[in-house]
């Protein structure tokens, strides 16, 4: 198993939909919009906060979707955003946080940019095959499926191997 590049992991960055989501979406016809979520996520979430390891959703979409599941997990949340690279680095400059201390979780082409730009990355198993070619990490749950949740165990992995 490949080691995260940095010795310090002080923040974890999600992509919302194909990560947190199966990358779906259901409308219904007065054009609501509704997703599916893996619970699992959530647990995994909560245990990696008590490692101490901030973590973040940084998003392109911009339905209130995301910001519920972010509140419902107490997670910041950055969307609506065009460049993900240029949110990330400036949410990062702002909270002195390096960017090759952070891992990011993505599973399209709009994550490609902000993926090169940091220490750890992770993508799930249906991730575009772009994705697949640049993670350090390509994970055996699909987005949607308990990504947070197997990013734990890996974590955890680490942390008993030191």
């Amino acid at each position: 198993m490949e080691k995260i590049k940095s010795k310090k992991l002080s923040l974890l960055v999600y992509d919302f939909d194909g990560v947190m989501t199966d990358n779906k979406v259901y409308v219904d016809q007065h054009g609501n919009e509704m997703v599916q979520v893996s619970r699992a996520d959530g647990l995994g979430i909560s245990e990696i906060r008590k490692l101490g390891i901030r973590q973040m959703i940084l998003s392109t979409e911009t339905n209130t979707v995301v910001s519920a599941r972010a509140k419902k997990l107490d997670l910041f949340c950055i969307q609506g955003v065009d460049n993900k690279a240029q949110a990330l680095t400036e949410y990062c400059n702002v909270h002195q946080i390096s960017l090759s201390h952070v891992a990011y979780v993505g599973n399209d082409i709009n994550d490609l940019e902000v993926m090169k730009l940091v220490g750890t990355t992770f993508c799930p198993e249906n991730a575009h095959a772009s994705l697949k070619e640049i993670s350090q990490f390509i994970l055996n749950s699909k987005g949607g499926e308990g990504v947070a949740r197997e990013i734990l165990d890996f974590i955890e992995k680490l942390i008993t191997r030191k």
